[in-house]
């Protein structure tokens, strides 16, 4: 484990290889009282291109919110984000964002749902859909090309989801709580699923989930917000778990249930904290 210092010194010691480098930012909102909520404090964190980090911590610390500013939808307060060694200014248009919600169009099919992204970018309506069939083939849905969203099961849905990201080939994957609403099996094998497609060419990836076992099963570090407000990194751990990994089996390593318990020392009582701010305690 390291403590938030030495992790914000590890985070602008490697800035200059990242991916994404995140430096002493500042997340401050304005209230419509004119009093100002300060959401995220002074937070440095580095992603590696190739590195699975993930960001776990207590509902309302924050883990959105840096991920907004990392994928370019509003400026910090204060600090800099760099990506891939040049600072951002406007959208990160290196990154494919998957929200926790759905972003499909229930007027179009799955395969137009995929295409859409390269015709906005100027494809030959032909070619994108040629690739978003080849996408389509990769998660799993091959022949589900004319069907509609509403014709799809959750999981179903999800995986359209991360052939509409993957499809523009972004070079950092931005993913907030995409399995959340999911049954436990499905969030399963959306997992394995995604364990395959980032082993094919490794993108750097930042990944916010509530689930500390699906942060360590799938991540080669994992990082903790602290409650807010004020929230900031106060832990960050790699994981010493070897790859490829199928999340079930990974799950039954001893080195996953010695990390999670060393990981749970600290995330609990930030959890707690969270809990009590929503319960107005």
């Amino acid at each position: 484990m390291a403590d938030g210092a030495t992790a914000e010194a590890g985070a602008r010691e490697s800035a200059v290889a990242a991916a994404m480098a995140l430096r002493d930012v500042t997340i401050a909102f304005r209230l419509g009282d004119g009093s100002v909520y300060n959401a995220v404090d002074r937070t440095s964190l580095s992603v590696a291109d190739g590195e699975f980090v993930t960001i776990v911590g207590p509902t309302g610390c924050g883990k959105t919110t840096l991920l907004n500013v990392a994928a370019g939808l509003f400026r910090p307060s204060s600090g800099s984000v760099n990506i891939f060694g040049a600072e951002l200014f406007g959208l990160n248009r290196q990154s494919g964002y998957l929200f926790q919600s759905e972003a499909l169009f229930p007027w179009k099919t799955v395969i137009e749902n995929v295409a859409i992204g390269l015709e906005i970018a100027g494809t030959a309506r032909s070619e994108a859909c040629e690739r978003a069939q080849k996408l389509l083939a990769r998660v799993g849905l091959a022949s589900f090309g004319p069907r509609y969203p509403h014709m799809l099961s959750g999981g179903q849905r999800k995986r359209v989801g991360l052939a509409q990201v993957l499809i523009r080939d972004p070079k950092i994957l931005l993913m907030d709580e995409p399995f959340g609403p999911l049954d436990a099996q499905t969030r399963q094998i959306m997992g394995n699923l995604l364990l395959d497609l980032w082993s094919a060419d490794r993108k750097a990836v930042l990944f916010v989930t509530h689930d500390l076992e699906e942060a360590i099963a799938l991540s080669d570090r994992v990082v903790i917000m602290s409650a807010g407000p004020a929230a900031r990194i106060m832990g960050d751990w790699r994981v010493p778990l070897v790859r490829p990994r199928d999340i079930a089996e990974i799950k039954l390593d001893p080195a996953f249930h010695e990390l999670h318990r060393e990981i749970w020392q600290t995330l609990k009582s930030e959890v707690l904290k969270g809990y009590a701010q929503t319960d107005g305690g």
